[in-house]
């Protein structure tokens, strides 16, 4: 049986490029990275190369600015509370969107017990705020906008250079996630008027537990993990360097291979191609043209998602109903019901996402084991049978 791993939004498989950058970490090179002795220098040497791995991705020439973290959910707690304590004498406003990632949502939601106010801005039906919107939602109590570069279930890329302009006009601290469009998308942070961006080593081919976010140079934030000196002050605890040296040559290598996101996008538009030409009332829940080159989320009209994905694991193909943290719950994608959706379409959604091992083959096989499938379900969908009785 075929296996085709087509949930790279949820974890990339680490290449054998970054595996042999980390193994001398692990094993002759274990030095303390702040030991100035012959056994941490080495250490030191190879987190300062890797950081400036990372700012070459992030279009950053100032790899003093790039600070890291365990990951995702430490990068957004430490983005939103360390600027919402900084300048908790300037006001106690932030404003985000309802499609963020938990990590946000819920970073929010406890200042939000604290006192804090929290503007959530809506989508339209593609996802994509409505600029006016944030421009009518700051005050002059907003200390914080964190809205991300592109949502991690549908790809769909939210218009980050405007609401950094807009952010800088009204000296408003912005924050982007932007763990999914790293490395898929080519971009220059210095240039688009963002205080903080953060970024994850496992959605980039790197490894688990390991992350970075950039802090512009001048942005008021409290460090959240307190104690030692390390990177720069702002978090302290022994550096991961076998992980930190996994991300910086992930980093470098997805620099590196960002032209093969056009080669993925084709793939994608195949795949779409091929399911919607046996498969009918299916619903494309993304901007059609605003969005990341490798994801596709589509809805089933009349299915369950998790059945649909379930049969698909049955045949060696890999897939999910939306983000990885979310799975195992049956509450429908806060993400596409922000979008508007129906609750028919959000519970029959599938999020395929593309990653830079897969094949047109790859496709072929889930263009020809997918169709039977929804078939199969939707003859014992009860929903379906009213539809086609109507």
């Amino acid at each position: 049986m075929r296996r085709v791993y087509l949930d790279n939004n949820a974890t990339t498989r680490m290449t054998e490029e970054v595996l042999e950058a980390m193994l001398p970490f692990y094993k002759d090179l274990y030095g303390n990275a702040s030991s100035i002795h012959s056994f941490g220098r080495p250490a030191r040497k190879a987190i300062d190369e890797a950081r400036a791995h990372v700012s070459e991705l992030l279009g950053t020439n100032s790899p003093e600015l790039v600070i890291f973290t365990s990951g995702g959910y430490e990068y957004d707690n430490f983005a939103i509370f360390g600027v919402a304590q900084a300048l908790k004498a300037k006001g106690d406003h932030i404003i985000t969107t309802a499609i963020e990632h938990h990590a946000v949502l819920n970073t929010c939601k406890s200042l939000e017990k604290e006192g804090y106010k929290v503007t959530y801005l809506g989508v339209d039906k593609y996802g994509v705020i409505n600029l006016e919107e944030l421009k009518k939602a700051i005050t002059d109590k907003t200390v914080l906008i964190t809205i991300m570069y592109a949502n991690n279930e549908t790809g769909t890329i939210e218009p980050v250079i405007e609401i950094g302009e807009i952010a800088k006009k009204r000296g408003v601290c912005f924050h982007t996630d932007a763990v999914q469009a790293a490395g898929k998308l080519d971009f220059e942070v210095k240039a688009m008027n963002i205080d903080l961006l953060s970024m994850s080593g496992h959605k980039i081919y790197g490894p688990k537990g390991v992350g970075a976010i950039y802090i512009k140079k001048g942005t008021k934030i409290t460090p959240q993990l307190l104690g030692g000196h390390h990177e720069m002050g702002k978090r302290a605890g022994t550096e991961n360097v076998a992980g930190i040296v996994g991300l910086g040559e992930a980093a470098r290598l997805a620099k590196r291979d960002i032209p093969d996101e056009g080669r993925i996008k084709g793939l994608r538009d195949y795949l779409y191609k091929g399911i919607t030409s046996d498969i009918e009332d299916i619903h494309l829940n993304v901007h059609p043209e605003k969005r990341l080159p490798n994801t596709l989320n589509v809805s089933f009209t009349y299915l369950e998602g998790e059945s649909i994905i379930l049969n698909l694991d049955m045949e060696g193909i890999a897939v999910s109903t939306g983000s990885a943290c979310t799975a195992g719950t049956l509450e429908p994608s806060h993400v596409l019901s922000a979008m508007g959706l129906d609750p028919v379409n959000t519970q029959g959604s599938v999020r395929f996402s593309l990653g830079r091992d897969n094949t047109k083959e790859d496709m072929d096989y889930v263009i020809g084991v997918l169709p039977p499938i929804i078939k199969r379900l939707r003859a014992m969908s009860p929903l379906y049978e009213e539809k086609k009785k109507s």
